[in-house]
């Protein structure tokens, strides 16, 4: 589990406060809303609200309880199929020193070929030591982007070298990752993996949830939707 220390829980504070206030202020300066919905569709299985289960992930990249919980997850997404759909949403923790740069390569990537952006999430999750911070803290932040932008071209390839490093140098892909953690922020979220299904939240945030443990809570809604009345599975009550 991805438990906030004291030092570690102020900083979410501090930054949930600074965007708390900052949605306030640009309720006047208005201008601010993104013009689509954070995250990353699985698969372009874009939720039918009407017909599908929505879930949505809040994953940090450098987080081990966000690479222990992305397996049981996706199993649990391709057995349900079209009945069930899934956007991820990068949030960046601020004490592992690369997660905003490898959130903010998915967010390039996407913008590339966004077919190529699971793939690079699960090559982020698979070597995810090599972007911890005792493994990068003698090296400068131009050289640790210089870094992700080669490891990057393993996914989206050689020929891309200049496209992703334009994308560090781009305002657009910077501000995107910075909409993601506010939009988490909003949300409540203060660490990873966190989870909401249909909007609510799940328990246990900050834990990996397993394959039979997600089975436990699709069934049921699998099963209501099947009906014609309004019931709700207990845990949501």
């Amino acid at each position: 589990m991805e438990i906030l220390q004291p030092k570690q829980g102020l900083l979410i504070l501090s930054a949930f406060l600074f965007v708390f206030n900052l949605s306030i202020w640009t309720i006047h300066a208005q201008g601010s809303i993104p013009a689509r919905f954070d995250g990353f569709v699985y698969e372009n299985n874009l939720p039918d609200h009407a017909d599908t289960i929505l879930i949505e992930a809040f994953f940090d990249p450098v987080c081990p309880d966000s690479k222990d919980a992305w397996p049981d997850l996706k199993r649990v997404v391709e057995y349900y199929g079209p009945q069930l759909s899934l956007i991820v949403h990068p949030f960046a923790l601020p004490y592992h020193d690369n997660a905003f740069l490898l959130s903010r390569a998915l967010h390039i990537v996407n913008k590339l070929n966004a077919s190529a952006t699971y793939p690079l999430l699960e090559l982020f999750f698979k070597h995810q030591t090599k972007f911890y911070n005792r493994h990068t803290y003698k090296m400068c932040r131009p050289s640790v982007v210089d870094y992700i932008v080669t490891f990057v071209t393993r996914i989206v390839g050689d020929d891309s070298l200049s496209a992703v490093e334009s994308g560090f140098s781009d305002r657009s892909t910077d501000l995107a990752t910075g909409i993601s953690f506010k939009y988490g922020c909003s949300r409540g979220v203060m660490g990873t993996p966190y989870f909401f299904v249909n909007g609510f939240p799940l328990p246990n945030a900050g834990s990996a949830l397993d394959y039979n443990g997600w089975r436990s809570i699709i069934d049921p809604l699998i099963n209501v939707k099947g009906q014609s009345g309004d019931e709700t599975p207990h845990f949501f009550l």
